[in-house]
């Protein structure tokens, strides 16, 4: 594979040539391979508060024989002004001979990896996996998403509804290259009985999804991995938490997923992406009770998982076995 790099230095890849080495369903099958390895070190990641409400992230993560670190500023302030929310690299280290084998493109790992994640949650917890789908938030996280199951989950129809008629027009043409269906939408709460897929993808500045979901919906929410930002109204979270399951990517969730710790919610019981990849698990959604909420705040595991995946494709070595050959950790 021919990566182009984006500056002098060996390794450093532009966001097209870190795309490339991230296909969708082999970085959803590398997370769920990560899953299962118990060398994994991921210690809490470090945000840094900035000026004007922006913040840094430092996020390393290590297994048995890579080391990488994310490096990266969110800036929510550059919505709408064409620069980017997120930006940043993450470097890949090789720790049998220290060296830095690569430095990928920050904002891409984050969309692909973040996208991947809901990808995997759906593979094993949507009830409905075929769609369609909506998507609330047609912006990096809304393309990576509706991408993601369209190729990843075989999705033939995208619901887009976004604040930018623009941006949502824009997403309903790139569904449209994909070869799926597209169509916008002004009201998510009217659209959700007719979806049985959602992906909230927005700045989670304000709730965007209120109204009660379909007893077979699987929600991804991925926008809000503060306290104090939400995207769900706590009414629709009480709902699914009651009537149905609630799924984390992890345990850092406990305190960082404000659209269920503004539901009142007692997030630190409720279980984990890993228990449902890793099982046996037989939870409500497992024997078809409910909906799903899916709830994503993001880890640098799953940063760890791309780091992994690029460094063998770029070497093109061959791939993780399959998680039926693994024993669990």
């Amino acid at each position: 594979m021919s990566c182009a790099p984006f500056s002098d230095a060996p390794g450093s890849l532009d966001a097209a040539a870190t795309a490339a080495l991230l296909p969708w369903s082999a970085l959803a099958d590398e997370i769920a391979a990560l899953l299962w390895d118990s060398t994994v070190s991921v210690p809490a990641r470090s945000v840094l508060p900035l000026a004007q409400g922006g913040s840094l992230f430092v996020m390393p993560a290590t297994d048995r024989s890579v080391a990488m670190t994310k490096l990266i500023t969110f800036t929510p302030g550059n919505a709408g002004t064409g620069r980017p929310s997120i930006q940043g690299d993450v470097v890949v280290f090789d720790i049998a001979t220290g060296e830095r084998r690569l430095v990928l493109d920050g904002p891409t790992v984050t969309a692909r990896r973040t996208a991947a994640v809901s990808l995997l949650a759906a593979r094993h917890l949507a009830p409905v996996p075929q769609g369609p789908l909506l998507i609330v938030g047609a912006g990096v996280q809304g393309r990576a998403h509706a991408e993601a199951f369209v190729v990843g989950l075989g999705v033939q129809e995208v619901w887009i509804a976004s604040r930018s008629a623009a941006s949502a027009e824009a997403l309903a043409a790139q569904v449209h290259a994909l070869g799926a269906q597209a169509r916008v939408v002004a009201d998510t709460d009217a659209a959700l009985p007719h979806c049985p897929l959602v992906a909230t993808c927005t700045p989670a500045q304000a709730v965007v999804l209120s109204a009660t979901p379909r007893s077979d919906a699987f929600i991804a929410a991925v926008g809000a991995f503060t306290p104090t930002m939400v995207e769900l109204a706590p009414a629709l979270c009480q709902h699914v938490a009651l009537h149905g399951t609630i799924v984390v990517d992890t345990g850092d969730a406990g305190h960082e997923a404000g659209d269920l710790l503004q539901a009142g919610l007692d997030v630190a019981t409720m279980p984990m992406l890993r228990n449902a990849v890793c099982g046996p698990w037989t939870h409500g959604t497992r024997a078809g009770k409910g909906p799903v909420l899916f709830k994503s705040c993001g880890w640098a595991g799953w940063d760890l998982a791309a780091a992994r995946l690029a460094m063998r494709r770029a070497a093109a070595e061959p791939p993780m076995p399959a998680a039926a050959e693994r024993v669990p950790a």
